[in-house]
């Protein structure tokens, strides 16, 4: 079996790619071409939990292992740990186990990537991103990388962590800024993106009626982003309509009317020509096998 540290398993998922293959893996979903069970949560010893997410198709399977422990924090330990398992679905024999916590923040930022091109149909030229942790900071750099915008602003409670990935951007080329207050420049950008574990709504709700609202941090009953009355304004487009309906504190809370809500696979040949456009996403296992696909054919 091949071992992948953090730094390989990037390696192995540029982005471009990554977007292509889970455009595929979400239109083989709908043909009922890949198995995804839905994650199931444990409760293991000082307040930490175990969530375990596999899926499979006729040929390769993954099962992501994530453990949990909000109290790392007092021993300066990483709060959640993660590994992805690749083994052949045919035979049962492990390929690769590689960094679980590289595969969520990349499979997630190319993801909202896939979104966010296929839902704004102008340009995006400028960014908010709220929140400064792992998937903010992988958010930023891969629409950096990507899109090539030509701002970011960046905002979180604690300013510092903020500056800090905002002069991470600038090192990188693209001009960056820290801002005290969202809700003052929801209309000046062309995209917002939330990724925090708020459980109140963070992102504004004055906002451009072709802007793009991009919330991925929020995946429990109990947390939301986003503002109920921004909901009711905007096209919703979720990940997946099953772990929506399960995990969406921002649609659950809000008392959401599911009729009104599209699964992202239902418009990737057919982008909807309203907005502003909402995607949430609380993540799937299915798009770690996206990325079990690009690691199994790494070097080769």
């Amino acid at each position: 079996m091949k071992i992948f540290d953090a730094a390989m398993t990037a390696a192995a998922l540029p982005y471009p790619a990554l977007m292509d293959e889970l455009a595929n893996v979400l239109r083989q979903a709908t043909r009922n071409e890949v198995t995804e069970p839905l994650r199931t949560v444990h409760e293991l010893p000082k307040d930490g939990q175990l969530l375990l997410m596999p899926a499979w198709d006729n040929e390769l399977g993954v099962v992501k292992r994530i453990s949990i422990h909000p109290k790392n924090v007092e021993r300066d330990m990483p709060t959640s740990r993660a590994e992805l398992l690749v083994f052949d679905a045919r035979n049962g024999a492990g390929l690769i186990l590689a960094d679980g916590d590289a595969v969520t923040a990349r499979r997630t930022a190319a993801l909202s990537l896939l979104a966010a091109k296929t839902l704004q149909q102008a340009p995006i030229e400028s960014i908010l991103i709220i929140g400064a942790g792992r998937q903010a900071q992988t958010h930023a750099e891969a629409f950096a990388e990507v899109l090539k915008p030509r701002r970011f602003f960046f905002y979180n409670r604690t300013l510092s962590r903020a500056s800090n990935l905002a002069n991470r951007i600038r090192e990188k080329g693209t001009p960056a800024q820290t801002i005290p207050h969202p809700e003052r420049i929801g209309r000046q950008v062309d995209c917002i993106i939330s990724a925090t574990s708020s459980h109140s709504p963070v992102i504004p709700d004055d906002i451009r009626d072709d802007a793009c609202i991009i919330a991925v941090g929020a995946f429990t009953p109990e947390m939301a982003e986003i503002p109920p009355g921004l909901l009711e304004r905007g096209l919703i487009v979720v990940d997946t309509l099953t772990g929506a309906r399960a995990e969406a504190g921002d649609l659950i809370q809000a008392g959401i009317d599911w009729s009104r809500v599209i699964p992202l696979s239902a418009v990737l040949d057919q982008p909807p020509e309203r907005g502003p456009v909402i995607f949430k996403s609380v993540g799937s296992a299915m798009f770690d096998l996206a990325a079990g696909r690009l690691l199994s054919h790494y070097g080769m």
